[in-house]
């Protein structure tokens, strides 16, 4: 859950700070300009054998400088603690949720297992209880690859296993794969492909791709849950739209919510959670396939939509370029 983090203290320091420079600039200027007066009213009235020196206007404008300089490093220095608090904030509430989240799979196993070995369940429960802890390993599998995904892309030593692919063979396959593991219904996803491109793809990370979007869809829905994936091949792009019914996001989170550790919160669902890393993830994946993703929503209660454009392979200079960097990785 993301929580919001105090700053009242840090802008009060800040504040302060500020007045007293301005105080300084005040008085710097008061000092010139006091001793310019008394120079234009005294000046001619001094004997002549006595040398006196207007004030002179470099070490005025130098002090000026100097003080405004100061300010500005104050604004940076607050700028820069206030980013550290966030994160700071953000990186514990992150701690929190991957417990939550490794946590909460391997108490379902135990569970599983010290049931099977206390009380005698039926083979069809066994069975059961075999195919959920089966799902819940899988489940740890997936958020373990995810951190350690994460951390080839930060450290950008990210690889794929670029191909090229139909984009209207491959990306509906991609995304039935993931709609099995979610166990969707029949009617809950649409999906459509008009026209049709090749493009440059890594299937292992589309499909987790997938995967993320179709999680929040699952997990950011309070009614009956409807997902509709259009994929249009253009002339020189591949346009995949990836819309839900789901709660929407308000239009001030959405330029955050691609941004690490960024979740979230809404009170018709207190209780989700997650590590919020997988839209981050997204974006990095989008980006090491040359493509772009956006997000938009009416508002909530309304829907989101995630738009990715990915280039097509029919420029000679996208198919080079893909290479490069697939033999670059290799």
């Amino acid at each position: 859950m993301r929580k919001p983090f105090s700053t009242a203290k840090n802008l009060i320091i800040f504040i302060l700070a500020q007045l007293f420079w301005l105080a300084l600039v005040g008085l710097w200027i008061y000092w010139y300009v006091s001793n310019y007066l008394i120079f234009e009213k005294v000046g001619e009235k001094v004997s002549p054998q006595i040398n006196v020196q207007a004030p002179e206007v470099f070490p005025f404008v130098g002090g000026l400088i100097l003080l405004v300089g100061l300010s500005f490093i104050m604004v940076l220095i607050f700028r820069h603690l206030n980013v550290q608090i966030r994160l700071t904030s953000l990186y514990d509430n992150f701690i929190a949720n991957i417990t939550h989240e490794l946590k909460s799979p391997l108490s379902s196993i135990q569970l599983y297992l010290e049931t099977l070995k206390t009380r005698d369940v039926p083979p069809e429960k066994q069975k059961e209880f075999f195919e959920q802890m089966l799902r819940d390993s899988n489940r740890l599998q997936n958020l373990i690859n995810s951190i350690l995904e994460i951390s080839a892309l930060e450290s950008k030593k990210q690889r794929g296993n670029f191909v090229i692919k139909s984009a209207k063979d491959c990306l509906p396959k991609i995304i039935k794969t993931s709609a099995d593991n979610f166990r969707l219904a029949d009617d809950v996803l649409s999906v459509s492909v008009e026209g049709d491109s090749d493009i440059m793809i890594d299937e292992h990370s589309f499909k987790m791709l997938f995967d993320n979007l179709i999680d929040n869809s699952i997990k950011y829905n309070t009614g009956n849950l409807k997902i509709w994936i259009k994929v249009t091949c253009k002339e020189n792009k591949v346009e995949i739209e990836f819309k839900d019914n789901g709660i929407g996001i308000d239009s001030k989170e959405q330029k955050n919510i691609f941004k690490k550790f960024y979740r979230i919160y809404d009170s018709d669902i207190p209780n989700v959670k997650g590590t919020g890393l997988g839209l981050y993830w997204i974006k990095g994946i989008i980006k090491n396939h040359n493509g772009k993703i956006s997000v938009y929503s009416e508002g909530k209660g309304k829907g989101t939509t995630f738009k990715i454009l990915l280039p097509s392979c029919k420029s000679k200079k996208i198919i080079k370029t893909s290479l490069k960097k697939e033999n670059q990785n290799e």
